[in-house]
């Protein structure tokens, strides 16, 4: 359990840092410079993440090619945290613009692997274009959740409330391994009692976030943040076994790097967006 309170101090000191960047406008009573803070934050947090992720498959053999990757990233990125401060009704219009674009990245990548003499030219141009679709995108979807609906903060919420409910629950009680394969301390015990944090916190809290979101969609919005935060902390497990790595980084005491501790948010983030856009009005 000692390992736990280091987790949950290092969660809240995240957490805390986390929103206070959201909400950084309104504390400075200045919406543009808010949008900077916020901004250059999940900036910070992308060009962190992509560096791991190109860290990893590094080992595996892998020559990417870095600098096109942390432009991609930082474009999209600043791209998408554009558009929600000026509109926050085009979330369209920006899938359209980025299906147009994606094409010409590939391109590019693939053009500079002619240079880059490695074995597997289009295996290496993939994984230049991996971080812009598992970090750079959901980051910058971030902003549009929070502009749009007021509900950025609830999904870090309960993202939170899921990990640490799952980990506790697992100390105490888990007993069978849901995945052992990928992630050996993960148990069926632990993800039943965070998922049952999750949509707690989804009924009960949701509503003082926007109270003009049906109970539920915050009970779709729950099981969507509990279930796909499962599977993408599994997912990013896969990724550093498949290299023999137990953490992607060590930035944060308890967690690792940025990727063990933003995973579950990278890939929750853009289903609920979807959801959100589609269904909730």
């Amino acid at each position: 359990m000692k390992n736990f309170w280091v987790r949950a101090a290092s969660a809240v000191v995240y957490v805390a840092l986390f929103i206070s960047c959201i909400y950084s406008g309104d504390l400075l009573h200045n919406r543009l410079a808010g949008g900077i803070i916020f901004t250059a934050f999940l900036l910070f947090v992308t060009c962190g993440c992509t560096f791991e992720f190109f860290r990893i498959v590094g080992k595996q053999g892998a020559s990417p090619c870095r600098p096109l990757g942390y432009a991609y990233t930082s474009i999209a990125l600043l791209s998408l945290t554009g558009i929600s401060a000026f509109n926050s009704n085009i979330g369209f219009a920006a899938f359209g613009i980025a299906m147009t674009l994606l094409p010409i990245a590939f391109g590019l990548s693939a053009i500079v692997q002619l240079w880059n003499h490695s074995e597997q030219p289009f295996r290496d141009a993939a994984y230049t274009l991996i971080p812009l679709f598992y970090v750079a995108i959901p980051l910058g979807l971030m902003p549009l959740l929070h502009v749009s609906h007021n509900v950025l903060v609830m999904v870090l919420i309960m993202v939170w409330m899921n990990d640490n409910g799952a980990y506790m629950g697992g100390s105490l009680l888990g007993k069978h391994k849901m995945w052992e394969r990928h992630s050996p301390g993960k148990t069926w015990e632990g993800t039943a009692i965070g998922v049952a944090f999750t949509i707690a916190t989804a009924l009960i809290v949701g509503p003082l976030f926007n109270n003009s979101i049906a109970w539920y969609h915050w009970l779709v919005i729950g099981l969507i943040c509990s279930v796909i935060d499962t599977l993408g902390d599994l997912v990013e497990s896969m990724l550093k076994r498949s290299v023999g790595m137990k953490d992607s980084g060590n930035i944060m005491p308890g967690h690792g790097g940025f990727l063990d501790r933003f995973d579950s948010l990278l890939i929750a983030t853009p289903f609920v967006f979807v959801y959100i856009t589609l269904f909730v009005h």
